[in-house]
């Protein structure tokens, strides 16, 4: 990434004071970053899985990878709404994202599911905490974005966690 690139801001006539719009920008783009790993994380799986299970885990794969894609949009126009420059690439979002890194030696459609209950949790709660954070800093409608992401997540998470319970 280019020197000072990552936190440069734009005039904009939102009303929110720099400081915290610049808050704003980091936690959004933060969220660019994981919301771009666990979509390719999810398609990852959705490509390698196999086993019993397998076209179940294929098509709930694909019908979250494709749910998830216009959120990172949403989250990028957001921080640029706000003045914001975005770290959106894929090497940034690698260089940035808080999930970990997905295992390259799982087969199972079982323990695919796993693995992606375990990114989604971590991205669920990341995004509730954002809700909370965007709240703290006065922009209601951050908040409001990151809470219609929580509900299709946290939905999503039950649908996998679903395929564990009575298994554990």
């Amino acid at each position: 990434m280019a020197t000072g690139q990552t936190h440069r801001m734009f005039r904009t006539r939102v009303d929110l004071p720099t400081d915290q719009r610049e808050k704003l920008v980091e936690l959004l783009n933060q969220h660019v970053a994981d919301s771009m790993d666990l979509y390719t994380q999810v398609k990852h799986a959705h490509w390698n899985v196999k086993g019993r299970n397998f076209y179940s885990i294929h098509e709930l794969t694909d019908t979250f990878a494709a749910e998830l894609l216009p959120f990172v949009d949403e989250i990028a126009e957001r921080a640029t709404a706000l003045g914001g420059f975005v770290t959106g690439t894929l090497r940034m979002a690698a260089e940035s994202t808080s999930l970990p890194e997905y295992p390259t030696d799982l087969v199972d459609a079982l323990d695919h599911v796993q693995a992606l209950v375990e990114r989604i949790g971590a991205y669920a709660n990341s995004v509730r905490s954002a809700i909370d954070q965007a709240e703290d800093l006065g922009d209601k409608d951050t908040a409001d974005l990151f809470t219609e992401i929580s509900r299709l997540v946290d939905k999503r998470l039950w649908f996998f966690e679903a395929h564990l319970q009575g298994n554990e």
